[in-house]
């Protein structure tokens, strides 16, 4: 029955995982069919909104094709210039770019969720990645046929190119994401990961809080070029909504700028901190209104400066925070490494950021994203580095023990002399016990009367023997005291032991409590080093009456 029960299962194991491929690869389309539909559905209402709709429906939904693939990176192709020359058009509205790679991540996400607890089979994370951007590309395929017959058509280099990658990717962060977004085993390899989004974040915020503030000096500028842009209401939105598309853009601007290269104002010009540079070819928008204006930079324009600073500090100080034992050599090399991947990213975010937006002077325009990178890879390397460093010395100083220091000793006076107290039957007052030359003058007095001796011992009384006195030994030591009948401690001035437990001296005699206090304890007066006296001489035995 076993070879049966395995020949018949395993077409049903093969028919499930089939099914969940096509599954896949229907989420892919679908991913694509929104993005794009998403997009047809702005441009044809800005269309039927618009007072001179020449193009008609069709044009309408070319140009939304043309805008859908240019949000991946593709370059698009103006036939209808002035010369008759093609023109390119490769700047990338980067706010567009969030709408289809959201959709690609959540599709291969939703492909590698098992937690509503079907019973369809799990696909590997590489079928689910291949199976959705399979999908995806089949329906960018036939988009990108589509539009070469309209006024925008792609250029097939770049959809060769750019397209595959920016699918590939957004699929693949979002099967990350369904596996709970999981980080290299080496800790090295994880910092230097973190250290990259955190290094990243800071450099194109801070650019874009310099666009910000360079757009606000210069708002009279910026809104000059959008009334000359706009003429109905509908042209007022169409130029907002590309404003908007073309912030992030923006922000990627300032951060090039900071990092030092700049950007290029059309061949042969270009606008860094130290100054503008060549003649530039603006054309009128309102973002770009933000320019610097021609001549040497100023201290304003240096303050830019502090944005890539920053960043490659708050980069170092996360590496060297991370880098509890690590050698020098690996947190050297984990910063470096954190330098390399922002900069690989900033390249990125460059090279979609700037483009051609034409033919002679338009054909270089925004940052240059090997320098941009390059930049980045410095800043890091020659900040970054020694930062990390310096935090890892911080904190390993601050792990580090303290040593001890050693205390000197402090002098006791020794007050000359015993004090009353002497043990009863002594008619003179015995020389303190050395183990008492450090108690302070009140205790001593005290403990003298309390601790016998070396040579002074109260003779017993004539008759039967007292309650603590011992017998010789036929050795010549002193036993302990006889425990039957009596308690060691009683007698006359001698207080009853109140816990039902021995704490006399060590040979035999009691302590008296000075205090009346039943809680008395003479262990909490005593100093930590000392020592009990030498024991005393046994005594002799008494004369017998006969």
């Amino acid at each position: 029955m076993a070879p049966v029960t395995h020949v018949t299962e395993h077409p049903l194991v093969q028919g499930g995982r089939s099914a969940a491929l096509a599954t896949a690869c229907v989420r892919g389309g679908v991913a694509a069919g929104l993005g794009l539909g998403a997009l047809a559905v702005l441009v044809i209402a800005a269309w039927i909104s618009s007072p001179y709709p020449d193009s008609g429906a069709g044009g309408a939904l070319h140009l939304a094709a043309g805008l859908w693939l240019l949000a991946h990176g593709v370059d698009l192709v103006r036939t209808d210039t002035l010369s008759g020359l093609p023109a390119p058009l490769g700047v990338v509205p980067m706010l567009l770019v969030a709408l289809p790679v959201w959709l690609v991540h959540r599709a291969a996400r939703d492909t590698l969720d098992t937690s509503d607890g079907g019973d369809r089979p799990r696909l590997s994370t590489g079928a689910a990645v291949a199976a959705v951007a399979g999908g995806y590309l089949l329906v960018a395929a036939a988009t990108v046929a589509y539009s070469g017959s309209g006024p925008l058509p792609a250029d097939l280099i770049t959809a060769g190119l750019w397209l595959p990658a920016v699918v590939v990717g957004a699929a693949g962060t979002g099967a990350w994401t369904a596996l709970g977004r999981p980080l290299p085993g080496q800790r090295q390899a994880a910092a230097a990961l973190r250290a990259v989004g955190l290094g990243l974040v800071t450099l194109v915020g801070g650019g874009a809080v310099a666009a910000a503030v360079s757009l606000a000096l210069h708002a009279r500028q910026a809104q000059a070029a959008y009334t000359g842009l706009v003429g109905e209401w509908s042209g007022s939105v169409t130029v907002l909504l590309l404003v908007l598309a073309l912030l992030p853009n923006m922000a990627v601007w300032g951060a090039a700028y900071g990092l030092g290269p700049g950007f290029t104002l059309g061949t042969g010009a270009m606008a860094t901190p130290l100054g503008l540079a060549g003649d530039p070819a603006v054309p009128p928008f309102p973002l770009l209104a933000a320019l610097p204006a021609e001549g040497r930079g100023t201290w304003l324009h240096w303050a830019v400066v502090a944005v890539p600073l920053a960043a490659a500090v708050l980069q170092g100080r996360r590496v060297g925070r991370s880098a509890g034992n690590w050698t020098a050599r690996d947190t050297s090399l984990t910063a470096l490494g954190a330098a390399w991947g922002c900069g690989a990213a900033v390249a990125v975010l460059a090279g979609a950021a700037g483009g051609p937006l034409g033919t002679g002077r338009l054909a270089a325009f925004g940052p240059v994203w090997w320098q941009a990178g390059a930049a980045t890879v410095l800043w890091g390397a020659c900040v970054g580095v020694p930062v990390s460093l310096g935090v890892r010395a911080w904190g390993r100083r601050a792990l580090r023990p303290k040593r001890k220091q050693k205390q000197k000793p402090v002098s006791v006076p020794v007050v000359a002399g015993a004090e009353s107290g002497a043990v009863s039957g002594a008619t003179d007052a015995p020389a303190p016990s050395p183990a008492l030359s450090s108690v302070p003058a009140a205790l001593k007095g005290l403990l003298s009367g309390l601790v016998p001796a070396p040579g002074a011992v109260s003779p017993p009384a004539p008759g039967a023997p007292g309650a603590g006195q011992t017998q010789p030994h036929p050795s010549g030591t002193v036993p302990e005291p006889a425990r039957a009948g009596s308690d060691p401690g009683s007698g006359p001035g001698i207080d009853p032991d109140p816990d039902g437990d021995r704490y006399g001296d060590p040979y035999g005699g009691g302590y008296t409590d000075p205090y009346d206090d039943s809680g008395f304890e003479p262990y909490d007066y005593l100093p930590a080093a000392w020592e009990p006296a030498s024991p005393p001489p046994p005594v002799p035995p008494a004369p017998s009456a006969d």
